[in-house]
């Protein structure tokens, strides 16, 4: 698959990571991204650059997309100049984001209809863990298909897993993304609690990642509190939308309700800042 053309759509704070790992392994690879001062860092590591989605499936064989939502989705693949506008055949196509499985199940419809492949194939981890292709890449769809993009999946991340048919790499992450809702929360409120019983913050963290309950989530975003630092890369807008689709997928467990409340809640004020910033909103 060396001499694979890529495509790569989006370019936000995992795009960028992700679309120069596959640079450095080789692979040559042109970008689509609305905002073009975006497209610079691709640029200088000699990517190609597009006008449009369109315009990038002419000239790629696999083109991945990593965008924020199902209507971004909606424009990529249905705009006036998105990827089906140029009815090209035999690609594949890879959607990383996290949206909803009805979208994926939608598009890989579209996809088939002009003679083409869809995986969705959302991933865990956040910039840190793109910059070290550490990605844990979670897919839906054929497994003919994954087989063929497993290589290239391979440089993105430490785990490739195909978890089934269409929609279920959403499920999937979903289902993860509820989990971080969790532990984000959990560490919050932990701390919390510990501040007013006069507990220092650093203390307490050194006892949770010297404990059995410690993980790399605790440490990073342990730093960020103890530092003050809410710069976003897990923003907190994102898990409040990807706990919006859960709940629409039928997600009504005891602890989702009060994670939902909690991150729709802290969207307002804080939705830019990192997910960890909900210790904010929930000690106000």
């Amino acid at each position: 698959m060396s001499k694979t053309k890529i495509g790569w759509i989006g370019l936000g704070n995992m795009g960028i990571p992700m679309s120069l790992q596959l640079i450095k392994a080789g692979y040559p690879v042109t970008v689509y991204n609305r905002s073009k001062e975006k497209e610079s860092p691709l640029k200088a590591m000699d990517a190609a650059v597009t006008s449009s989605p369109g315009e990038l499936i002419q000239q790629t064989d696999v083109i991945f997309i990593m965008v924020s939502n199902d209507e971004a989705i909606g424009d990529i693949f249905n705009g006036k100049e998105g990827l089906l506008s140029a009815k090209a055949k035999g690609k594949i196509i890879i959607n990383m984001s996290t949206v909803s499985p009805a979208i994926s199940k939608e598009m890989a419809a579209l996809c088939h209809e002009q003679g083409n492949d869809y995986l969705d194939a959302p991933v865990s981890g956040s910039v840190k863990q793109a910059e070290d292709a550490a990605l844990v890449i979670m897919v839906g769809g054929k497994e003919a298909t994954f087989k063929k993009a497993q290589p290239l999946l391979e440089k993105l991340g430490k785990l490739a897993l195909l978890v089934g048919e269409t929609g279920a790499g959403n499920s999937a992450k979903l289902a993860i993304n509820t989990l971080l809702s969790f532990h984000a929360q959990g560490l919050a409120e932990t701390v919390l609690f510990a501040q007013e019983k006069g507990i220092k913050t650093g203390d307490m963290l050194s006892i949770i990642n010297n404990s059995a309950l410690g993980n790399i989530f605790t440490k990073i975003k342990g730093d960020a509190i103890l530092n003050d630092n809410y710069k976003a890369a897990f923003a907190l807008k994102h898990i409040a939308k990807d706990l919006r689709l859960a709940k629409a997928e039928g997600l009504n467990s005891p602890l989702s309700k009060i994670a939902y409340q909690t991150f729709q809640e802290a969207e307002a004020k804080h939705g830019e800042e990192d997910i960890i910033a909900v210790i904010k909103q929930i000690g106000k």
